[in-house]
């Protein structure tokens, strides 16, 4: 059995729409697609995904965050956040339950600028890891997890030691859940793979410059490394500021 998943941080599904959206869906043959930053509700969306069930947990605040699931099959199980409450109003969470793993799809928070929610993010990271530990099968995460994790992940690492997504503080937090059972299935596959990126500041011409952060992941459970088939980043789709991310697992 092949599974074929892709991940993307839309920056707003309904302008990613006008920009392509539904040429990358109807051009690929995705098993399950993760989608971060929606900015909307379902109740907003004109546009349907055919052959798809779709999943959704929008933030309470209009206009912000959220994530929606596109699956194929339809899965035993749907659970939206990580049922703590102060982690659970801004829709960064879904997770859905198949016979043979977990398919979570996850839109961290952003430390932003001058580090103003740096503590939270400490407290997520912490909750986020936790809230992995308790499901009884593995599991495949996928999202922007807001955070490049090494040196090697950034074009630009020195002058960006205290920027948001680049601090000790939160590149710590990622070695910390890879190293309680879960792999980056991109580096995984391409350890030494350099100016590999999935999101590009629009200023500066980041994009056509490839000035860019590697911070879109696929994660896995240790026990489903051998599993890995591909893993991908597709920085030729345009529609975001970030670009898809993907992984194809083999049964």
């Amino acid at each position: 059995m092949i599974v074929n998943m892709t991940s993307w941080n839309v920056n707003g599904l309904r302008s990613c729409m006008g920009k392509g959206f539904m040429d990358f869906f109807n051009g690929n043959d995705f098993d399950l697609i993760g989608l971060q930053e929606i900015k909307m509700l379902k109740e907003q969306a004109d546009f349907e995904f055919p052959g798809y069930y779709a999943y959704w947990n929008s933030a309470e605040k209009k206009g912000y965050s959220g994530t929606l699931v596109l699956s194929k099959k339809e899965p035993l199980q749907v659970i939206n956040g990580m049922g703590i409450p102060e982690h659970d109003n801004e829709g960064r969470i879904i997770a859905l339950e198949f016979e043979q793993f977990y398919f979570i799809t996850v839109y961290t928070p952003n430390s932003k600028r001058e580090l103003l929610r740096l503590d939270y993010r400490m407290e997520w990271e912490d909750a986020f890891r936790a809230y992995l530990s308790n499901f009884n099968k593995p599991v495949v995460v996928c999202g922007d997890l807001n955070v490049a994790h090494k040196e090697i992940d950034i074009a630009r690492p020195k002058a960006n030691l205290r920027s948001a997504g680049f601090t000790i503080e939160e590149r710590e937090k990622m070695s910390t859940l890879l190293d309680s059972g879960y792999v980056d299935t991109f580096r995984h596959l391409n350890p030494d793979k350099v100016d590999a990126y999935s999101w590009w500041s629009y200023m500066g011409q980041a994009r056509a410059k490839n000035v860019g952060w590697r911070i879109d992941y696929f994660l896995v459970s240790e026990s489903l490394k051998d599993n890995i088939n591909e893993a991908s980043i597709s920085p030729d789709v345009f529609g975001s500021d970030h670009c898809p991310v993907g992984l194809v697992l083999k049964f």
